[in-house]
């Protein structure tokens, strides 16, 4: 699988566990629905607070494996160089990312509301390498 393979993969499949390394070189591992921007990059919605924002801030790398809805069966691994994007100028990719993978919101207004109220951001990755490419 390469990375068109993988991107689109997640385009129809938004969950995922990402992993972010802690300081003491061990992985984290979270629960995330992933979106694919405009310019192919995975992107994640957190807080600000949240213990992989501050991994990826420390150590701008990410991997994600992405699953279809059943768990078993396809699946696709992604990893890349990540950025984070902070309020206010998350704002509109925010909008992207929650029309990608759930469509259009009620109440735009109330939604901008709370992403700053949790104080959201958004994890970017470009993506480098993508798999599988050995199926056992």
């Amino acid at each position: 699988m390469d990375a068109a393979e993988a991107l689109a993969f997640a385009r129809k499949n938004p969950h995922a566990v990402l992993a972010t390394m802690k300081r003491d070189g061990t992985p984290q591992l979270s629960p995330v629905l992933v979106g694919v921007d405009s310019q192919d990059r995975l992107v994640v919605s957190t807080r600000e607070s949240a213990m992989k924002t501050s991994n990826v801030r420390r150590d701008p790398r990410a991997w994600l494996c992405v699953l279809n809805d059943r768990f078993f069966g396809d699946w696709a691994q992604l990893s890349g160089d990540v950025e984070v994007v902070s309020l206010p100028e998350a704002m509109e990719p925010l909008v992207e990312y929650y029309r990608s993978i759930s469509g259009e919101h009620p109440d735009w207004d109330d939604y901008r509301t709370a992403m700053i109220k949790q104080r959201r951001c958004l994890i970017r990755i470009t993506p480098t390498k993508a798999g599988p490419t050995v199926f056992g």
